[in-house]
């Protein structure tokens, strides 16, 4: 069964609802979306939680299933309290654009190139951790004009700490503590934060449903009221997880396995409507999801050649298989599709119960040849992250 979110996709309330970046290429695996920022297993010897979060690490392998030096273990993690996300999110903090700052121009600018791949593939000796790589499903365009169903998905542009322009892509997901009315955007760890050797993304900006009439297909230009007609939503706050801001790499990597981000984002117009209630619904996620009951699609804007950014494209990808650098995280969902840099972040989706829900975002995929994507499992660290923001402020 298809998991498009075109089929059945809920809202809060109401109807509603993947790899970028600049950098070398050379190897199997690679870091999607470093258009941006910066690509289960619990630990078996936990301590108790910490009444605050550590201070960024240096990324030096601990006995503590991989994580670095200065990072509480994954039990720990997953029984952090809004005070220890508070104090880790205060090191972390995104930069939102001003109104106006990003024109047509810099959006061009921002394409990404191939990013860098590790050195040998994964070898997780975990069984059963790596399945054999899925056949390439070829992406495809989702016509013009996009359905009021797919005005949850769009482009997140924003700069690193080098000054250069990046995109992601990010869907608008159903806040619990603002039913009805969500401001968040789901998307990749290296989409907010540059990981251990860079630094959070500056002029943060979601345009949800961009280019929904073609009004910049086929190398056209035009003004923002025909290719972002709802909105340029500055990003305000951010947050990812610490195993991929203290370890993430523009390389797959072990720190892959937690490679999520979700934005909190601002009225352009500094009025009181919600992200959610202007895009008309929201896309609700699922946490510690049952994996191999799930048939997976992907939704994103890839960059790379040979799509330019100017399209929405998606993938049906079936049954995701597993993929996994460390076997103390949880195993990354791993399907066929051909998108590249610049769709890092976009939403997958899965039907479940009769329900669509979003239960993972493009991480990695190959330098070479794109055939595959994977994307991390959202368990507890990520229930966390989200219940943080979404009551925060």
């Amino acid at each position: 069964m298809s998991a498009h979110p075109n089929n059945d996709r809920p809202t809060s309330g109401r109807t509603a609802a993947r790899r970028g970046g600049r950098a070398a290429a050379a190897g199997a695996v690679t870091v999607l979306t470093l258009l941006g920022v910066t690509a289960c297993g619990p630990d078996d010897t936990p301590n108790p939680p910490p009444s605050s979060a550590p201070a960024p690490s240096s990324a030096v392998p601990s006995a503590k299933g991989g994580l670095p030096a200065g990072l509480p273990s994954l039990a720990d993690l997953k029984k952090w309290k809004a005070g220890d996300w508070d104090n880790w999110a205060k090191q972390h903090v995104i930069t939102p654009a001003a109104k106006g700052f990003w024109d047509f121009q810099k959006m061009l600018q921002a394409k990404p190139a191939a990013p860098v791949a590790p050195t040998q593939p994964p070898t997780d000796p975990g069984a059963g951790s790596n399945d054999p790589l899925p056949s390439a499903i070829p992406a495809t365009a989702v016509p013009h004009p996009y359905s009021v169903k797919n005005a949850v998905d769009g482009k997140i542009f924003f700069d690193k700490s080098d000054g250069k322009h990046y995109v992601c892509s990010g869907t608008v997901v159903s806040d619990p503590a603002h039913p009805g009315k969500s401001n968040l955007v789901w998307t990749a760890g290296h989409c907010v934060d540059g990981g251990k050797d860079g630094s959070p993304a500056r002029n943060v900006t979601f345009i949800p449903e961009f280019n929904s009439t073609g009004a910049v297909s086929k190398g056209k230009t035009s003004t923002p009221d025909k290719f972002a007609p709802l909105g340029m939503w500055p990003g305000l706050s951010a947050i990812s997880s610490p195993q991929w801001t203290s370890e993430g790499t523009e390389s797959g990597g072990p720190a892959s396995q937690y490679d999520f981000g979700i934005i909190k984002v601002g009225n352009p117009d500094g009025g009181t409507k919600s992200l959610e209630e202007t895009v008309g619904g929201s896309v609700p996620v699922l946490f510690n999801a049952p994996r191999d009951q799930l048939s997976l699609s992907a939704i994103g804007y890839p960059a790379a050649p040979p799509f330019d950014g100017a399209e929405m494209e998606q993938c049906n990808g079936g049954k995701p298989s597993k993929l996994s650098f460390d076997s103390t995280r949880p195993a990354m969902y791993t399907i066929g599709c051909t998108m590249t840099g610049g769709s890092s972040g976009g939403g997958w989706f899965a039907v479940y119960n009769g329900k669509a829900y979003l239960v993972s975002n493009t991480s990695i995929g190959p330098a070479d040849n794109p055939a595959w994507l994977a994307g991390p499992y959202l368990d507890d660290v990520a229930s966390s992250a989200f219940d943080y923001i979404s009551k925060k402020g």
